[in-house]
């Protein structure tokens, strides 16, 4: 699914990133829509001229921010509009797109996201396990539920409707997040055996997963959940990542 290039870059991702909540903003150099900096992907260059992602936005010097989805930016690229928006972006330096930039912005993303999920777990914020997410989601302690792409359906609809019970929702169909993940990525980026299912305590935490989400959704021309749970599917993937250094943060 392909997003037009006029649609609003603020609507989905930022509903995620928590309604109500000043952002600093930054226009999309393909679409001109202007969106929450958390919303946008940042590319920099690195020193040799190669522009690269930089999803925490920490590269020192001029950016460039994009909120389109991955087909959006094949396309620009394939018909040249995404070099000429970097030229005027980065004031005519010397640079080099990779061919595989998209593939770049995806798996930078999914990298994000699971060092996320890793920083939740050792603050101790991240429960695995089905028996221990049964019983914290049953007692209402549940923020975020969340599911490996690979998840059967039987063990989902059980923890879904535990955390229904919690969080006294019974009856409306309230379910738990699909990754786009499956379970062998969650597994080795968390360093645990077969992470089927994952579930967040604290609200804060669940929000700052639901924002990170958000955008590797978007990006990937899917739909987040929305608020009754319904759970946003995609292709099962393995991170793989990128290898290529850029320098430090700021902007």
């Amino acid at each position: 699914m392909r997003t037009p290039n006029n649609e609003r870059l603020t609507s989905d991702i930022a509903d995620a990133a928590g309604a109500g909540k000043s952002a600093p903003e930054r226009r999309c150099i393909l679409s001109g829509e202007h969106g929450a900096r958390d919303a946008l992907i940042r590319l920099a260059i690195s020193p040799d001229g190669l522009v690269l992602p930089d999803p925490l936005a920490k590269a020192p010097g001029r950016g460039a921010w994009i909120g389109v989805t991955r087909g959006v930016l094949e396309e620009a690229m394939a018909k040249g509009r995404l070099r000429g928006a970097l030229s005027r972006a980065f004031k005519g330096a010397p640079l080099t797109v990779p061919e595989d930039l998209p593939q770049k912005v995806d798996d930078a993303l999914v990298r994000v996201l699971l060092d996320r999920l890793g920083l939740e777990m050792r603050a101790g914020k991240l429960i695995l396990g089905s028996d221990r997410i049964a019983e914290h989601a049953r007692s209402g302690r549940v923020a975020l539920l969340l599911h490996a792409a690979d998840a059967s359906e039987d063990g989902t609809r059980k923890l879904d409707q535990a955390w229904r019970v919690g969080r006294e929702a019974e009856g409306t169909g309230e379910r738990g997040i699909r990754l786009p993940l499956d379970r062998a990525a969650l597994s080795v980026a968390l360093g645990r055996d077969n992470v089927v299912h994952l579930a967040l305590a604290g609200d804060a935490a669940a929000e700052r997963i639901r924002a990170i989400l958000a955008r590797l959704l978007h990006f990937r021309g899917l739909a987040a959940a929305d608020d009754d749970g319904e759970p946003a599917s995609g292709s099962p993937r393995s991170p793989v990542p990128t290898g290529d250094k850029l320098i430090d943060l700021k902007d």
